[in-house]
């Protein structure tokens, strides 16, 4: 079965289609996004808010979330059975 994350604002992605959680202040990940963009393969699930992550799927697809990369990860292992002692 699937497992299902919540990504802020009521926005849900499969765990099992996200290869990379990456922050979107650097150069190559804003050139990323803009492209992804361009292409039509941008996903915004930031609901007008700041991104403040980028989840890169599997299939190229891009989703912007408003959440820290760090909260979408917790989130993630959490789902999948694993406890991050932080």
């Amino acid at each position: 079965m699937n497992k299902l994350i919540h990504i802020g604002f009521g926005n849900i992605v499969n765990t099992e289609k996200i290869i990379a959680v990456v922050s979107p202040d650097s150069a190559p990940v804003k050139r990323m996004v803009q492209h992804a963009k361009e292409s039509g393969m941008a996903i915004d699930a930031t609901q007008g808010r700041k991104t403040k992550s980028v989840l890169v799927m599997e299939n190229s697809q891009l989703v912007l979330s408003a959440l820290l990369p760090e909260t979408i990860a917790n989130r993630a292992q959490t789902e999948n059975g694993e406890i991050n002692e932080a």
